[in-house]
């Protein structure tokens, strides 16, 4: 835990941006039957005759899940998110993940200094499981990565703008991957248009004094 708040606490740096990765999925569901589309009125009011909102059926088909990655760079107030081809949460989508942040977002950066879980796929032999030796090399050698403790995900500012997402866009129901994508692309766009900086207040010195408790127990008698 220490670690990754000296981590967060670290000035920001152009040639060391600071990144946060973590994954989440979304079951898509298409529709049964056609969507009702809103009808005009007041939504503050629940009196009859008030408008209605958008209507679906309680019945739906169940279209499978994807999993994409969260890439947030809190220092910069922006996100990205990746989805792999197939859209799942192994080894080789991470790998391909680390590529694209490192040759496509952050090409010219000396080190990406990297904060994500401890989730068996988040390691540098994911890389050499998708590329050849030279290339998994140069992509592990980019990174300086700190792992948030077991119980920790909280830690991971990456899990705040996946909660943004969620509430903003992934409430309704989605039926493939190309429409999660849309929908996620355009959001994304959208918010990072007026970019905001995480100001991340929880500094060691206040997680020994509130986390206490955590901490081992050192007897001077």
């Amino acid at each position: 835990m220490e670690d990754v708040l000296e981590v967060y606490q670290r000035k920001p740096d152009a040639a060391r941006p600071l990144v946060c990765i973590d994954e989440f999925c979304k079951q898509l569901l298409s529709e049964v039957a056609p969507v009702l589309p809103p009808e005009p009125g007041n939504f503050d009011h629940d009196d009859a005759g008030k408008g209605k909102r958008e209507r679906y059926d309680s019945e739906y088909v169940r279209e499978g899940s994807v999993s994409a990655f969260m890439i947030a760079m809190p220092h910069e107030g922006k996100r990205r998110v990746f989805v792999g081809k197939e859209g799942k949460r192994k080894a080789v989508d991470y790998a391909d993940a680390i590529e694209f942040l490192c040759d496509t977002l952050y090409p010219e950066a000396e080190k990406i200094i990297l904060v994500q879980d401890n989730l068996n796929i988040h390691e540098t032999a994911s890389l050499y499981k998708r590329f050849e030796p030279a290339k998994a090399r140069r992509l592990a050698a980019k990174l300086e990565i700190h792992y948030t403790p077991k119980h920790g995900s909280w830690l991971n500012m990456a899990e705040i703008e996946i909660s943004l997402l969620a509430r903003s866009a992934l409430k309704k129901r989605i039926p493939n991957q190309a429409t999660l994508e849309k929908i996620v692309s355009q959001n994304v766009a959208r918010r990072n248009k007026m970019p905001k900086p995480i100001q991340w207040q929880f500094t060691n010195k206040k997680a020994r004094i509130k986390l206490k408790r955590l901490y081992p127990q050192i007897s001077l008698g």
